[in-house]
């Protein structure tokens, strides 16, 4: 079956970096977030749980590094039940078939994200023309054919359920990618929100290289419907999370987070969507 599973003939190492590379943060006691170079992986489960999941899986060239930090916080030898793939995107997908064969866990994904993640489709090219810092210049180099799972990856419980997270349920939160899922516990208002919103300026070199917090919309390079990201934006916004862990940046909590995403669901379309780009509809 691993036969079945390659990634697309574009991926490779992209060299980009942040001060926040390699480091990890306990956001509660079972949930864990990890920077890899520019995107955020998570940990769900407490240490000492018998069941915990990965969601996401890195930048390309990153299994090591995971696996690493994986039995750092679980215990050698210890693996994931399963992975969620909050997208598609190489930056959240990059290590995953290492992981699979690795650890021989399933992957679950939205239906909607099936098709980049079985190599039947390729997103929407990135695009360098947008407004944006350099980040955006230099996006036409990232990876963007799909890659291939085969029959590891399978979706997501239509129940809205997330497997082996009690507690937690996947929303649907597209316009970045059409199938991005969020994660959000009720009990506690717990939100892993994937690049529906992001905490650093994505498309900025120095904002992305230097960590600085402001929460901001989707990546602009790589998002395609804005009106469908404002409207997840809107989604997350009335859960009023009270701590949220985003794909970029750091993890943010209480007031910060409560202005700060209510000024982003009332203003995104000057703070999020771009003046120009060939995916703006005017």
């Amino acid at each position: 079956m691993d036969k079945q599973m390659e990634y697309g003939s574009d991926y490779k190492y992209i060299p980009a970096s942040s001060v926040r590379s390699g480091l990890g943060v306990e956001v509660l006691p079972d949930l864990y977030c990890h920077t890899l170079q520019i995107v955020n992986i998570c940990l769900v489960g407490a240490p000492s749980a018998k069941e915990f999941v990965l969601v996401d899986a890195g930048m390309p060239g990153s299994a090591d590094e995971i696996i690493s930090v994986t039995e750092a916080r679980y215990g050698a030898g210890n693996r994931p039940k399963a992975i969620l793939l909050t997208h598609g995107h190489f930056d959240h997908v990059g290590a995953v078939i290492e992981l699979v064969k690795h650890w021989n866990v399933p992957v679950y994904a939205h239906e909607l994200e099936i098709p980049y993640l079985t190599g039947q489709k390729s997103y929407p090219a990135p695009d360098p023309s947008v407004e944006g810092g350099m980040v955006a210049k230099i996006s036409a180099m990232f990876p963007n054919e799909p890659i291939n799972l085969g029959n590891h990856v399978q979706l997501l419980p239509s129940d809205g359920g997330v497997p082996y997270l009690d507690g937690f349920r996947w929303i649907h939160t597209p316009g970045h990618t059409p199938g991005q899922v969020s994660l959000f516990r009720d009990n506690d208002r717990t939100l892993i929100a994937a690049d529906a919103f992001v905490t650093v300026r994505q498309d900025s070199l120095y904002k992305v290289l230097t960590q600085e917090m402001e929460i901001s919309g989707p990546p602009r390079y790589l998002t395609t419907d804005w009106e469908a990201a404002w409207e997840s934006v809107r989604k997350l916004a009335a859960l009023q999370p009270t701590v949220a862990v985003t794909g970029h940046g750091r993890p943010v909590a209480g007031q910060e987070l409560t202005n700060g995403l209510q000024k982003l669901a009332n203003e995104f379309d000057r703070i999020a969507i771009p003046d120009y780009g060939k995916y703006i509809k005017h």
